[in-house]
């Protein structure tokens, strides 16, 4: 009998031409001539027995078959790709360099910790990093100028990107004691905390346009830098969250006060630790990928109380 399993060739130029929209593009993006990917098409349709495109439309629409299928082909494709990845990972031995990226929201005592750690088990292993708010981080993986990152919240992730928990930080809800919220009592109306400017760290990225995190006020002033947050708050000139270990002398000398707003005193902000399916881990590379997680289940219960 013959077989009429799709190679994973075949997949890959049916999930170009489905992301592409064309034919001509789709053999543009794989460097093959416009018959040759017309003809792999063709020839999976007659393998699978099915239409996998609608030609009588000026640019080949999917069929049914061909979304159902294309779901698949995504999955096989990926899951292909990181077995590559990983076997590479495996025999090609200790990388020369790891480049990693952090939220800059992450506990700076931990992440020494763990560089300082990593520098003494991988002294001939350069390290490259960069530090980011919210979306910045999955950008710099997405694109592959990171090989590693510990990101921020997300709602879902892209399907070329895995994802493990990687503990979580505690935000304080704070303002300066001259700050018109501070004169509140035990509970700020959420209203009250709406007629404040509120401090707010944008995205450098555009992976979060569109979506807001913990904002409350009809004004806001979008900071990209955590440390201008920080000064801005200590002048009195809005409200804001801040990680806990960022500002926890502030609040211990009162250069800062927490402010109890009525829906919540706090926000537990959690980190996720990712790459790419089909990137290549080294030995230097998986040990810090273990080593955060490690880190990130001891941390999540801390930031919880």
């Amino acid at each position: 009998m013959r077989d009429r399993s799709p190679t994973l060739d075949q997949l890959r130029v049916f999930l170009a031409v489905a992301e592409a929209g064309s034919f001509s593009r789709a053999a543009e993006t794989l460097d093959r001539a416009q018959s040759v990917v017309s003809y792999t098409i063709a020839t999976l349709e007659t393998q699978l027995g099915c239409a996998l495109f609608e030609r009588a439309r000026r640019r080949p629409v999917l069929t049914e078959a061909g979304r159902a299928m294309m779901t698949d082909a995504r999955r096989v494709d990926l899951l292909m790709r990181g077995l590559t990845a990983r076997a590479a990972g495996l025999t090609e031995g200790l990388e020369g360099e790891v480049s990693l990226a952090v939220d800059v929201m992450y506990p700076s005592a931990q992440l020494v910790a763990v560089l300082q750690a990593f520098a003494r088990q991988f002294p001939t292993v350069a390290l490259k990093l960069q530090m980011e708010a919210l979306g910045g981080v999955l950008k710099l993986v997405v694109d592959e100028e990171s090989g590693l990152g510990i990101s921020g919240p997300q709602e879902s992730w892209p399907d070329s990107i895995e994802a493990a928990a990687a503990g979580a930080t505690r935000l304080e809800v704070v303002a300066a004691p001259c700050h018109p919220l501070a004169q509140f009592g035990d509970s700020i109306p959420v209203s009250a905390a709406r007629e404040h400017t509120q401090l707010v760290l944008s995205d450098r990225s555009r992976m979060t346009e569109g979506r807001n995190f913990g904002v409350y006020a009809t004004q806001t002033w979008r900071l990209g830098d955590l440390d201008a947050k920080h000064r801005l708050l200590l002048a009195g000139l809005g409200w804001g969250s801040m990680p806990a270990h960022i500002v926890e002398d502030d609040l211990k000398t009162g250069a800062l006060v927490r402010l109890p707003l009525a829906d919540r005193t706090h926000l537990r902000y959690p980190f996720s630790m990712i790459y790419k399916l089909e990137s290549r881990k080294g030995p230097a590379t998986r040990w810090l990928l273990e080593r955060f997680i490690a880190e990130g289940v001891s941390s999540g219960a801390q930031a919880m109380s």
